[in-house]
């Protein structure tokens, strides 16, 4: 054996007999020259040479050499049961086995009692994605028909298991309000106590967008913002929304001479500008507009638009939708609002006339439950479910016909370059889809409602008409609306006035002794608020947990007691969510605007616009307390 150079001789020298041996044979076999002595520690001997320790390694041959076997590439099972092994083998880990097969048996044992979620794998279906709540109803529906016959339901508080649930409260009846848990009282005796007005520091408009109860914010809103840079307010110019179609100004659909004077002691209105400021601003086409950002802070309209009204006389403010903050306003300013809101707005006479009549109506057909009736928010007309991007029934038939109707309502708004959509399935499964009518349906009498409760519906023109509304006939025979109730002569004076129908919906919706809201808005939630200011601060709501509940729908296989025993325990939580006083959060003193606000004072009036009643105070705080 030829050796290459010392270090080689040396390294021969001092191998056992046996390596030599291995040596000698790959280096009989191999011309090239010895292979690089290996890295790794375990490779290494470690021998003393003349005081010195040498190290001393075994070679490192090279791939596919006769000494080295061929890798074998293993599963990941494979690498996770070997990693796992070698674990609990090192240092008595082995006693960590234990309890891990423990744990892992009783999940086997109990795996039927226990819901456990992953994040999903690629292109693994999650619950609560696909609509099948049709075939869920068909499941459920004999039992229903059962039911019917039967002592149950909540119109008289005859639930079996009316006590207990998640929040530990009980199920009251439909038409009860809660006796205990802190009543309140509208307290804005301050508001128009005062005599005479400073002097105006000029004129300010505004116009107000969207729907019938998007333009009410707006007034509120404006209302309060001519009080804080004290100017003199001009009757706000309602604009023709593309989607409402509505071209009814303020005086058609609200009480114009009663809001004037309702409000006449804390800000000055006026109808029109003054002729010589008309003729000065060319008609008023040259008037300055101010854009406001949204959620914008008092200091906003003090410091930056109070200096241009003094200078300009008259401003504009648009768009103004959104444009004043509810956290970091004075309270006389928040109750300002709430009066405006709840007493100074108030119905033109033609629609308030045909209001009351709805509702002596609809108490008339209710006479089983001592006039008592529901009412529903159902937001389900084509605008609404194009606008949405949900898929209910599928097919080429149903996506053309959406897909029409979001480029006439919205003109390239959903397909435009740059935008990221979602897909359905997250919208659904986050709970964003307007709930259909049997979905609606199905949800009440889960709930405990039974056929003969008497139901009004707030509603627009429903996608697929009569085929949707069919399973809610038939689950609540006795099924109103302002068509069924009013003749053909008293609707025409109407149709054709969208937000004129808003307002005598909302009537009728305001009175009812229970009232469901399906898909949010602004319709709803300023409902909620007037009914809670009408009704000691309860605004006795059905507001669904619309996550929950597309699981719930997403099993057609789900059992009538599984199924009703969740809702039950959704309305109680409506129950106990009704008594809330909204919680404001704290504004930096150096701020212009805030965050897009958690809760609105027009939805929650307690505690800004309305006080706890003397004799539930005690209680009251108990609530606040436990909520916090």
């Amino acid at each position: 054996m030829v050796m290459q150079n010392g270090k080689d001789h040396m390294r021969g020298q001092f191998l056992p007999p046996a390596i030599q041996l291995g040596l000698n044979h790959v280096i009989a076999h191999v011309s090239s020259p010895p292979i690089s002595p290996a890295n790794s520690p375990r490779h290494r001997r470690e021998r003393s040479l003349g005081g010195r320790t040498m190290a001393i390694r075994e070679p490192k041959v090279k791939y596919g050499s006769p000494v080295v076997k061929h890798r074998v590439n293993s599963t990941w099972s494979q690498k996770l049961t070997h990693f796992l092994l070698s674990f609990f083998r090192r240092r008595n880990r082995v006693l960590l086995f234990i309890p891990f097969i423990y744990v892992t048996g009783m999940l086997l044992y109990m795996g039927g009692d226990i819901s456990m979620e992953f994040p999903p794998f690629p292109g693994r279906y999650r619950p609560g994605s696909v609509y099948r709540s049709d075939q869920v109803f068909e499941k459920l529906w004999p039992e229903m028909e059962r039911a019917d016959s039967s002592s149950y339901g909540v119109e008289f508080g005859s639930l079996p298991d009316a006590a207990g649930g998640s929040h530990g409260r009980q199920v009251l009846s439909a038409w009860e309000y809660p006796k205990k848990g802190g009543g309140f009282t509208p307290c804005l005796s301050s508001i128009n106590q005062k005599a005479g007005l400073p002097e105006s520091n000029g004129y300010i408009l505004v116009e107000a967008n969207g729907g019938l109860n998007q333009q009410r914010s707006t007034i509120c809103n404006a209302v309060a913002v001519a009080k804080l840079m004290n100017a003199t307010l001009i009757i706000p110019h309602f604009h023709l929304n593309s989607v409402w179609k509505d071209p009814s100004n303020f005086g058609e659909i609200f009480d114009e001479a009663h809001f004037i004077e309702s409000l006449s002691k804390e800000v000055r209105i006026l109808r029109d500008l003054p002729q010589e400021l008309l003729d000065k601003f060319d008609n008023g086409n040259t008037i300055f507009k101010l854009k406001v950002k949204a959620w914008s802070l008092p200091r906003f309209y003090l410091e930056e638009a109070l200096p241009e009204l003094l200078e300009r006389e008259v401003i504009r403010f648009t768009p103004f939708a959104n444009r004043l903050a509810y956290d970091g306003i004075p309270k006389r300013i928040q109750k300002l609002r709430c009066y405006t809101n709840f007493v100074a707005l108030r119905f033109a006479q033609p629609i308030a006339n045909m209001g009351n009549i709805l509702v002596k109506r609809m108490k008339a057909k209710s006479a089983k439950t001592n006039g008592n009736y529901v009412s529903i928010h159902l937001r389900f007309e084509e605008d609404m479910v194009a606008f949405s991007q949900c898929v209910y029934t599928g097919g080429e038939e149903e996506k053309t016909r959406l897909d029409n109707t979001r480029e006439r309502g919205w003109r390239g708004k959903f397909t435009r370059e740059g935008r990221v959509n979602a897909s359905p399935e997250q919208i659904r499964r986050n709970g964003k889809c307007p709930l259909t009518p049997v979905e609606v349906g199905m949800m009440l009498r889960g709930m405990g409602f039974s056929n003969s409760t008497p139901i009004y519906l707030a509603a627009g023109l429903i996608y697929k008409g009569e085929e949707s509304m069919e399973p809610l006939r038939r689950m609540f025979p006795y099924l109103q609306s302002k068509e069924t109730l009013l003749t053909p002569e008293e609707y025409k004076q109407f149709k054709g006035f969208s937000s004129r129908l808003a307002a005598i919906d909302y009537t009728v919706c305001l009175h009812s002794e229970v009232f469901v809201t399906t898909q949010g808005g602004n319709f709803p939630q300023i409902l909620m608020g007037h009914r809670r200011f009408l009704n000691k601060g309860h605004s006795k709501t059905i507001n669904p947990d619309k996550r929950r509940l597309v699981l719930l729908l997403d099993n057609p296989h789900i059992e009538w007691d599984a199924f009703r025993k969740i809702l039950v325990d959704m309305r109680r939580h409506s129950d106990f969510k009704g008594l809330q006083p909204r919680k404001s959060f704290p504004v930096s003193p150096k701020a212009y605007f805030t965050n897009p606000p958690k809760a609105s004072v027009y939805t929650f009036p307690a505690p800004e616009c309305m006080c706890a009643e003397p004799a539930n105070t005690r209680t009251a705080t108990e609530v606040l307390v436990s909520k916090a």
